[in-house]
């Protein structure tokens, strides 16, 4: 297995307040992309996430989760609120959001002990200024020496126009090598087209790999001249909330294992095969199947994916 590179996510830390009634009101720390940098570490990549955090309760409750899993936690020493989402669950555990946040990003990325190889980003850290600005310009800067990956993970609320989202949508499409988004997403994107075409669309404009979940239909892969569908397991759901970004950590845990990533991999990256292909959307089934089986943003460390994969069919063509 190759040597895992050295991965930096960059956007929001967000206090996920889950209501679900009768029940007392639980925080769980939350925020797309910071998800997606705990799962990274719980798999045991080297990882540092580029945030802001408030000097408040929920501030520390985030740093204290993010740091347990191993993620090194860089802010740019604002110290304004933690942003929060109140979520509300309906019977089958799917989430709903309302949010308070604000997202003013400044400076550069950090350094690092080591040359980060891949730059993960996206949901409200890409759209919403003025950080969108140092988020873009970060990646711009960094794509040199390492693969990007983006997820739009599109809340409609803090979107803003939808004309100027989508412009900012494809912006970040296009820089990137691996993008994965909801069935959902696409919908509020581009209302009325069919996310295959929609997918297919972004593929032609720069990306290497364009994944599409589609909740308890499992999930859809492309890649130039390959493409796979995959279903998802049967499992009891206690909520949805981060099983994209499982899906999107899992997705890179397997692009890394595979040699994918970063800008010696980029080539190979480009020249998918259907195996490969295959395993890697194998295991985003299998992260974001754990995901949802517990509640809040809780991802598979390496032992539970190993099992989960056990349980998980192969795709299909």
């Amino acid at each position: 297995m190759p040597d895992r590179p050295a991965l930096l996510v960059i956007g929001e830390c967000v206090a996920d307040v889950v209501r679900q009634p009768p029940g007392a009101d639980r925080v769980h720390p939350g925020g797309s992309p910071a998800n997606v940098a705990h799962g990274l570490a719980r798999l045991g990549h080297d990882t540092t996430l580029f945030t802001q955090l408030g000097p408040d309760a929920h501030g520390r409750l985030i740093r204290d989760h993010l740091t347990r899993a191993g993620v090194r936690v860089r802010t740019d020493g604002a110290t304004a609120p933690t942003p929060a989402a109140a979520v509300t669950l309906d019977g089958h555990g799917r989430a709903a959001y309302t949010f308070d946040i604000g997202w003013s990003l400044s400076g550069t990325a950090p350094a690092g002990r080591s040359p980060y190889r891949h730059v993960h980003t996206g949901s409200v850290a890409a759209v919403m200024e003025p950080g969108a600005r140092t988020v873009l310009a970060a990646a711009e800067a960094l794509r040199d020496t390492a693969t990007v990956s983006y997820d739009p993970n599109v809340r409609p609320g803090l979107m803003g126009d939808r004309t100027e989202a989508v412009r900012r949508v494809e912006r970040c499409v296009a820089l990137s090598d691996v993008v994965k988004a909801s069935d959902e997403d696409l919908e509020w994107l581009y209302p009325g087209r069919p996310p295959e075409e929609s997918a297919a669309r972004w593929l032609d404009s720069g990306p290497a790999l364009v994944l599409v979940t589609r909740g308890a239909d499992g999930a859809l892969a492309l890649a130039p001249g390959t493409a796979a569908r995959a279903s998802a397991p049967a499992v009891r759901v206690a909520d949805t909330v981060g099983a994209g970004d499982a899906f999107m950590s899992g997705t890179l845990h397997a692009l890394a294992a595979h040699g994918l990533l970063g800008n010696g991999g980029r080539a190979r990256l480009r020249a998918l095969g259907p195996h490969t292909l295959d395993d890697v959307l194998r295991h985003a089934i299998a992260s974001a199947a754990v995901t949802v089986s517990r509640p809040g943003a809780l991802p598979p460390g390496t032992g539970e994916l190993a099992e989960a994969l056990g349980r998980t069919r192969g795709p299909a063509r």
